[in-house]
């Protein structure tokens, strides 16, 4: 089987990464984030060579999308990030396990909030991934479940099928799909759905979306901003926020808040918050 890669990272770019090297970079769907600005090997302008240098990045410091790659990690990249959220999750007991896609592994069951946070914190939107051996055994050493190890398949379906097989009941689940969001809530109506990766969504998979998820990263989505006017109950940070949609996404926001250092100010007021420089542009 051939070794490739395909993610989308930094304003939606669609990059191609064989044999542990860049082969293919696509055109950004936006020019400006503020996070991207922000990242270890910073994306500011938004261009292909940017990008590319921040996925070789990616590469050398932690092996991805290698037999290298690191899996655990316990380091806070930004406060209310997904994988943060998830890991505090974990931390407190609200879910025991987290399904999710990795780079050389497909869909994983992480049960510990280190795999969580080593597998997402730097990961982008994974699109298509190929079998790595060594980082197979590395995610089981660590006490995850790799569902698919010939194939390194992307179902997050069956993900939550074998969490459950292994004992696990109180789940979370990341995606980037409206329709597989949806599919989800249908078939397993206690999860909590985290929906990430969504620049560039049309406005019935917004909608969608924001009808299933309890937690959503709004990206550089125009539709999500505004559909989230009528349905946020709690946003987390303002420039690329997450917004709550439900009660339980908001208990794990206000979880993370009262588990952080950080210094936090909180206030009432009418949501979405608009931050000071927002992606560019929305789409």
């Amino acid at each position: 089987m051939k070794d490739e890669h395909i993610i989308e990272a930094a304003g939606r770019t669609r990059i191609v990464i064989r044999d542990g090297k860049v082969v293919s970079v696509g055109k950004p769907m936006i020019h400006f984030c503020p996070l991207a600005k922000r990242f270890s090997v910073p994306v500011d302008p938004i261009t292909p060579e940017q990008v590319q240098k921040n996925i070789e990045g990616r590469i050398a410091s932690f092996g991805m999308c290698t037999p290298e790659r690191i899996v655990e990690c316990s380091d806070d990249f930004v406060l209310f990030g997904a994988s943060e959220l998830l890991m505090q999750g974990l931390r407190s007991g609200s879910i025991d396990a987290v399904v999710l896609a990795c780079d050389g592994a497909g869909t994983v069951v992480a049960p510990t909030p280190e795999l969580v946070q080593g597998i997402g914190g730097k990961m982008s939107g994974l699109v298509k991934t190929t079998p790595i051996t060594a980082v197979i055994e590395r995610i089981e050493a660590a006490g995850g479940i790799v569902i698919d190890p010939s194939h390194a398949s992307m179902d997050p379906f069956r993900g939550v099928q074998e969490a459950n097989k292994a004992g696990y009941s109180h789940l979370a689940v990341t995606t980037a799909s409206a329709a597989e969001a949806a599919d989800l809530r249908s078939r397993f109506p206690e999860l909590l759905i985290v929906g990430v990766h969504t620049t560039g969504l049309s406005l019935s998979d917004s909608e969608i979306l924001t009808d299933t998820c309890d937690l959503i990263y709004p990206c550089a989505s125009r539709y999500l901003r505004d559909l989230a006017k009528d349905k946020v109950l709690l946003q987390g940070g303002a420039a690329v926020p997450v917004f709550a949609l439900t009660q339980a996404g908001k208990e794990l926001v206000l979880e993370k808040m009262r588990c952080s250092d950080t210094p936090l100010y909180v206030k009432n007021q009418a949501l979405p918050v608009v931050g000071a420089k927002e992606p560019e542009p929305l789409c």
